[in-house]
């Protein structure tokens, strides 16, 4: 089994807090994996971890099948991944064409290769007719369109998206999904974190769950429906006895 994402005891901690503590991902090549968790659980701290923008304070972790503590391997593990964050830090003064031409200068692409990836990029994102507005002016949901068409133009072996649907419209939302099918179709691997388990249901093949910094569940998606659902699963894991006792006093009363 190869695998494109292997962590041991990766953890993070902020002074008194540990935000990601000891966990132990196995993400196979040519997997969607979803990484579920409720909020503050670690999945963004994870991420940032995994693709190099913050140290981890214990733990190894391998990209790629290179060892990313070694600073030369990891130089080399970030050509080969892409990345929509979960703030989107765009050039805002650049227009959507000059950002994609930058990002496709700084993994060293052939210019006939950028020009072609970014107004196939362009057009597929519904962004063709918005290139000459800069990257300032653009709604959210196109923002997020913006940056996964950089995090794709690489043409990436290994693809992590926090929480790419997000603000997304119906229409973008489904050209998004055949997209990221595609890339798993040719081989590719994404590692994916969303709040919306329906899309997560649909699209995964394998699925993670943190809660308070721990992984409380990993397994492929085939093996957790032979026991119910992803939310039934899921509010399992992260407590969802407690959340059902939480109430709002003025709507159990009688009017």
């Amino acid at each position: 089994m190869s695998l494109a994402i292997e962590t041991t005891g990766l953890t993070r901690r902020f002074a008194a807090l540990c935000a990601v503590d000891a966990i132990a991902l196995r993400v196979e090549r040519g997997t969607f994996y979803g990484f579920l968790g409720p909020n503050g659980a670690g999945k963004s701290t994870t991420i940032k971890m995994l693709t190099g923008l913050l140290a981890c304070s214990a733990g190894s972790m391998s990209i790629l099948g290179q060892d990313i503590s070694d600073p030369a391997k990891a130089l080399e593990v970030k050509r080969r991944i892409g990345v929509v964050p979960e703030n989107l830090s765009l050039f805002e003064n650049l227009t959507g064409r000059e950002y994609l031409t930058f990002i496709g200068r700084m993994y060293l692409l052939p210019k006939a290769t950028i020009r072609e990836r970014t107004a196939e990029l362009l057009e597929t994102m519904g962004l063709a007719n918005e290139e000459k507005k800069l990257a300032l002016e653009y709604s959210h949901g196109m923002r997020k369109k913006l940056a996964l068409a950089a995090a794709l133009l690489p043409n990436p072996e290994l693809l992590f998206l926090d929480e790419p649907f997000e603000g997304v419209d119906a229409v973008a939302s489904r050209v998004l999904r055949d997209i990221l099918r595609r890339c798993v179709e040719r081989g590719a691997t994404v590692f994916l974190t969303s709040h919306v388990l329906e899309i997560v249901e649909r699209l995964c093949t394998h699925v993670g769950i943190i809660a308070r910094g721990k992984l409380v569940h990993q397994s492929p998606m085939a093996e957790l429906r032979l026991n119910g659902s992803l939310e039934e699963r899921f509010l399992q894991v992260v407590g969802a006895d407690q959340a059902e006792r939480q109430k709002l006093s003025w709507l159990e009363a009688d009017r």
